[in-house]
């Protein structure tokens, strides 16, 4: 099955600096692609855990010190702090609704997944809610119905948008492995299996269908499987990080037709040459035994979010970077 974005697509992963949503609005709908709603992170309630609780309207958390909490009791209403991330989500859905006025194309939107939100979310007595199996489930379902509505209201604004959904899930292979910390410092809690991960995953994938789906995970055993076997249609990884393991996990999934977004471009350092930074690519490619036409397949991204670049025009250099990367990719697939 061929990439349902056409050769030479590029895409950030979502996080960029500064404070400016405006500007950057005009930048990815510019520059890549497949543009997306940006996170920047720098502005209060801009980071992507404070993204997800603006959507959890069926879950109340508050922001503590130590992070986002679950509030308990009988009162749905959501506290200050999530109301404000409410607000902030709204008011960039406005830029993006008038600077994306008449747009038709592929349109992405980033949100923590359910695991990595399990392992960051504390519940009300403390401890994270990867400890209790109940309250990961709800809070699960939770983030599929709010993004189910997120998806609408996207669609709504920008009626020509074919949505992408990523989610981000740079916890999970520490919760596959049993490596978070409890609330204690002292132990770990208890790993995760596989069938388990899929089950969570899935949920929120089946949710906003029919919007394509990826899972972004930049570590270098990303669980492919996992996100293969709960109905992603993309994988997002940084390629500089892959062990041998995992690049076999990426050809048995680009084989299923899932599509490979490939992280190429460092997010710092020297921004390199398009074509070196498609060569690791197409080098692999041959060496797991993909055939040289499926490159064209590939999505071109940086390696992960651009949030810790130097400043914006640097993201932006990195960003721009992609397309003759792409271009140069699509032309050796036809090599």
């Amino acid at each position: 099955m061929s990439s349902p974005f056409g050769p030479a697509a590029t895409t950030g992963m979502g996080s960029l600096p500064g404070e400016d949503m405006r500007k950057w609005v005009s930048v990815v709908l510019d520059v890549v692609s497949i543009p997306f709603l940006p996170e920047l992170p720098a502005r209060p309630y801009g980071d992507m855990v404070s993204r997800a609780a603006g959507l959890l309207t069926q879950l109340a958390l508050d922001l503590q010190p130590a992070g986002w909490r679950l509030t308990g009791g009988n009162d749905p209403r959501a506290s200050l702090d999530q109301r404000r991330a409410r607000s902030l989500l709204l008011q960039d859905l406005d830029v993006l609704e008038e600077l994306a006025d008449g747009y038709a194309g592929p349109l992405k939107l980033q949100v923590t997944g359910p695991w990595t939100l399990a392992a960051t979310v504390e519940l009300p007595r403390g401890d994270k809610v990867l400890a209790d199996h109940g309250a990961r489930r709800d809070l699960a379902e939770t983030l599929a119905y709010g993004l189910q509505e997120h998806v609408a209201e996207v669609r709504r604004r920008v009626p020509g948008a074919e949505l992408v959904v990523q989610l981000d899930e740079p916890a999970l292979p520490a919760v596959l492995a049993g490596a978070v910390p409890t609330a204690s410092g002292w132990s770990k809690h208890r790993s995760v299996d596989g069938p388990g991960a899929v089950d969570l995953l899935s949920r929120v994938v089946e949710a906003v269908a029919p919007a394509i789906t990826l899972v972004h995970c930049c570590a270098a055993r990303p669980p492919i499987e996992v996100f293969r076997k709960a109905g992603a249609d993309g994988i997002a990884v940084d390629l500089a990080l892959l062990t041998e393991a995992a690049w076999e996990q990426i050809a048995f999934a680009v084989e299923a037709d899932v599509t490979l977004y490939a992280g190429v471009v460092p997010t710092t350092g020297e921004i390199p040459h398009p074509e070196r930074a498609a060569e690791p690519l197409t080098r692999r490619w041959s060496e797991i035994g993909l055939s040289t036409p499926s490159l064209a397949d590939v999505v071109l991204t940086p390696a992960c979010g651009l949030a810790a670049a130097p400043s914006p025009a640097d993201a932006r250099s990195r960003l721009q970077v992609l397309r003759p990367a792409a271009e140069f990719l699509a032309e050796t697939a036809q090599s």
